[in-house]
C-alpha cells in the first residue's frame, strides 16, 4: 500500500484547511522521544547508560548482564520500567527521576517546528511513555513546551505504556478526545496499531530509531515521513 504522504507531497483540497484524511482532525497527539526532536540527538544513549547502571545496582549485575536484562524488559513490556515494576516492585518515581537525569543541552531549539505546530488547527497533546518532569525539560529545550495543552505521561497511563491499548483509551478519556477526529504520530511503528484500531489517523516518523520499524505494517499507518518538521511545514503551508 502506498502511504499517502510517503513521497513527501501533500496537496490540500480546495476549500479544505487540511488534506483528505486530516481535514476532520481537531486533536493532534504527539509522541515525544525521537519524534519531537531528531533521533540523532541520541538522548536514549544517555538514558540507556543510566538504566543499565540502575538495573546493575538493583540486581548486582555487571554492565553487559544489566544491559541484557534492561533490553529484555524494554522489548517485552514496551518500557524497562514496566518490567522492573512487575518483576522487582521498583518505585516508578525513583526510577524515572534517576534515569532521566540527563544532559538536554544536546537539543537545539527548533523554531521551524514551533511555527508549524502552532499552525495546526485544534488541540495539541504530548502522549509519551516518559514522565512529565522529563518531558517538560525536553520540550523546553526544543522551545515547544507552550505549544501543547497537556502532557499525558506514563503515570497517567497507570504504567500501561504504549502500545498497550489501555494507554490509548485512557488518553482519550482523560482529555475528551474523539478518536475519529484525532491524529497520532510516533517513531515506533508498532505504537500506531492501537491508535489506528480506535479510528485515529496515524503517522510514522521513520528515522532509524531503535526498533522503530518493529511490527511495521502499512495497514495501520496512514502517513510516513523521515522528518516531522518538514512534513508539518508542507502540511500547513
Amino acid at each position: 500500500m502506498q502511504h499517502p504522504a510517503a513521497s513527501g507531497n501533500i496537496s490540500p483540497k480546495p476549500g479544505a484547511t487540511l488534506p483528505g484524511r486530516l481535514a476532520a482532525v481537531d486533536c493532534w497527539l504527539f509522541d515525544m522521544d525521537n519524534t519531537l526532536y531528531p533521533a540523532r540527538a541520541n538522548l536514549f544513549a544517555q538514558i540507556d547508560r543510566r538504566m543499565e547502571a540502575f538495573v546493575g545496582k538493583l540486581l548486582g549485575l555487571g554492565r553487559e548482564e544489566a544491559r541484557a536484562v534492561q533490553k529484555g524488559y524494554f522489548h517485552e513490556h514496551g518500557t524497562t520500567l514496566k518490567g522492573l515494576m512487575l518483576s522487582h516492585n521498583v518505585d516508578p518515581y525513583s526510577f524515572l527521576a534517576d534515569v532521566h537525569d540527563i544532559d538536554t543541552s544536546v537539543l537545539d531549539r527548533d523554531e521551524r517546528l514551533r511555527a508549524a505546530l502552532r499552525k495546526l488547527p485544534g488541540r495539541r497533546i504530548v502522549f509519551t511513555n516518559g514522565d512529565r518532569p522529563y518531558a517538560e525539560r525536553v520540550l523546553s529545550a526544543v522551545g515547544i513546551l507552550d505549544c501543547f495543552e497537556a502532557i499525558h505521561d506514563v503515570h497517567a497511563m497507570d504504567y500501561n505504556p504504549k502500545p498497550d491499548p489501555r494507554a490509548y483509551a485512557g488518553v482519550c478519556a482523560a482529555h475528551g478526545i474523539d478518536p475519529a477526529r484525532a491524529f497520532f504520530v510516533d517513531d515506533m511503528a508498532h505504537n500506531l496499531k492501537p491508535a489506528h484500531a480506535l479510528g485515529m489517523a496515524t503517522a510514522w516518523v521513520n528515522n532509524g530509531s531503535e526498533r522503530g520499524d518493529h511490527g511495521h505494517h502499512p495497514d495501520f499507518i496512514d502517513f510516513e515521513m523521515t522528518d516531522l518538521t518538514d512534513w508539518l511545514e508542507e502540511l500547513t503551508a
